[in-house]
């Protein structure tokens, strides 16, 4: 009985299988084959490693060697879309890089003195030369791309021939090309720098014969003429800019405690005077009465006088003079020859100089005088409760304006000028971005795809078993048994033709129940029944 039951019961063997038919067979193996290959796409795709930016921006000929080198290496690799970048599994980034660097890549695109590794034997004087040309325009633009602002830089360098004669004697030339990054500029003294060191690694070489242009085609050095002091250079430019910052920077920070962080925004528009004056004076002043002080005096006195005749004519008169006697020691006697002489001129001479007051002053102005300035202050209403805007009082506002005064140390003779606003900040301006949706969160995004990731997986495998494997499956446990001596419109129907009764006896089935258990079979697999009704022509015509 257990036998006969379950030879009855419909089960999936391999004498099933070997009862399908070729189309059957094909459909199974394809079935098998999809399985299978989706199990390992599935499994290499959740352990597919991210990748890492290897290298960006590189150049055709330094990507072509990276690439060859990560082939040679067997270092998996993917290049972004537009070849922009080269990109390896995120754990092996450092790594390679640094096996990369061993070998001297990238290189930038640029020669350096490698280039004579490689000279060949025979090589001309002006192979020579031009070769090591290349090397020294390549040395000195890596040079320049080591500067933080600077993104790349080409060298052109102009070496005339050598002569003997100095009549006919050039001086080398140099032209210098930066490409700077966004948003960065080069100072004055980040120029001169590149300049000297471009002069100074080419013999005879001088800084004024050294150009530098930006990626704009901007001329960004400047000769040293000494007619650029007329105007304003970059460092006076640098002065100024520091000198509003500063003044900006103690306005919002004393405003920034009264109305809180963010509140206040602050503009100052500096007129400095860069004019340096030198004065020389030299002044005199009277001299009062009482301080009147003599330098110098000096008093001349001059008198004559004339005698009259006397003595008499003769030989007395012809007598030795009588010896000389002083007039103090000796007073004149009356009646001499002097007593009747009288004065004829008198003249008197007196000269006095006077001490004069002098000044001299030597006034050299100092550059960089603030001579007037203008500030613009701009304060954002306080909070009213409930997040609603409310516009600050007039006593606040005095306040603000007063403090703003003393801390930019408004002077009304010097013509500065003050105006202080109050009005509602926009969210741009106070740094409050829109609040970004969840379904653009970075985090949520990199969930899903994770989560989908094996959600695709899922999904294909429960379409993969439904759609195919399961009705195949099941039509291979459908397949009837055909037992020996048996008639196969019989088995179809589902049977032997007896049907087994309680306490196992075996009652003959009605015509009307096999035709019903054939036709049931038939609307639920017709397939089956097709494959049946052919293997019947093929029996009857090897018969």
């Amino acid at each position: 009985m257990a036998s006969e039951a379950a030879a009855t019961t419909p089960s999936f063997s391999l004498e099933a299988l070997n009862r399908l038919s070729t189309n059957q067979k094909i459909g199974l193996m394809v079935a098998a084959a999809l399985t299978i290959a989706l199990i390992v796409v599935g499994v290499q795709w959740s352990r597919s490693p991210d990748y890492g930016v290897l290298f960006a921006g590189l150049s055709e000929h330094d990507g072509g060697q990276i690439v060859t080198v990560l082939q040679q290496q067997n270092i998996p690799y993917k290049i972004s879309e537009g070849g922009g970048a080269i990109m390896v599994p995120s754990p092996l980034v450092y790594d390679t890089r640094l096996k990369l660097a061993s070998q001297g890549l990238p290189r930038g695109g640029l020669v350096g003195f490698e280039v004579m590794e490689t000279q060949k034997l025979g090589a001309s004087q002006f192979l020579e030369q031009v070769n090591y040309q290349r090397a020294l325009e390549g040395e000195l633009a890596r040079s320049i791309q080591s500067l933080q602002a600077v993104r790349g830089a080409r060298v052109h360098l102009a070496i005339p021939k050598q002569t003997a004669f100095l009549r006919d004697e050039q001086k080398p030339t140099a032209s210098i090309l930066v490409n700077l990054h966004p948003g960065r500029v080069l100072e004055g003294g980040q120029v001169a720098g590149i300049v000297h060191l471009v002069s100074s690694s080419v013999p005879q070489l001088t800084p004024s014969n050294v150009s530098v242009i930006d990626q704009d085609g901007n001329l960004i050095s400047q000769p040293q003429d000494p007619s650029r002091n007329a105007g304003l250079d970059p460092a006076q430019l640098k002065y100024v800019r520091d000198l509003e910052q500063s003044y900006i920077k103690r306005i919002e920070t004393i405003i920034n405690a009264v109305t809180g962080p963010g509140n206040v925004r602050a503009q100052v528009a500096a007129d400095v005077d860069f004019s340096q004056t030198e004065q020389v004076a030299e002044t005199y002043k009277p001299n009062p009465t009482p301080d009147t002080a003599i330098r110098s005096q000096q008093s001349a006195e001059t008198m004559q006088t004339s005698t009259g005749p006397g003595g008499v004519p003769g030989a007395l008169s012809n007598q030795p003079p009588v010896p000389a006697t002083a007039p103090i020691t000796t007073p004149a006697v009356a009646g001499t020859a002097g007593a009747g002489a009288q004065p004829l001129n008198t003249s008197k001479n007196s000269t006095v100089n006077y001490e004069l007051d002098k000044t001299v002053r030597h006034i050299t102005g100092a550059p960089g005088i603030v001579k007037r300035l203008s500030v613009a202050v701009v304060v954002n209403h306080k909070d009213g409760g409930k997040g609603k805007p409310v516009p600050l009082s007039d006593v606040e506002m005095k306040q603000i304006t007063d403090l703003t005064r003393e801390a930019m140390g408004f002077t009304k003779e010097r013509g500065d000028t003050l105006n202080v606003a109050n009005a509602p900040f926009s969210a741009a301006a106070l740094g409050m971005l829109p609040e970004t949706p969840w379904w653009k969160d970075p985090e949520i995004i990199a969930w899903a795809k994770e989560i989908g990731k094996y959600l695709f997986l899922g999904i294909a495998a429960f379409l993969l078993w439904t759609r195919l494997l399961k009705p195949l499956f099941e039509q291979l446990t459908r397949v009837p048994l055909v037992v020996a001596g048996e008639e196969p419109a019989l088995a179809m129907a589902g049977g032997s033709g007896t049907e087994v009764a309680e306490g196992g006896v075996r009652m003959p089935s009605s015509y009307e129940s096999k035709i019903e258990r054939a036709r049931e079979v038939a609307k639920d697999d017709p397939k089956l029944v097709a494959n049946l009704i052919k293997d019947w022509i093929g029996s009857n015509e090897q018969r």
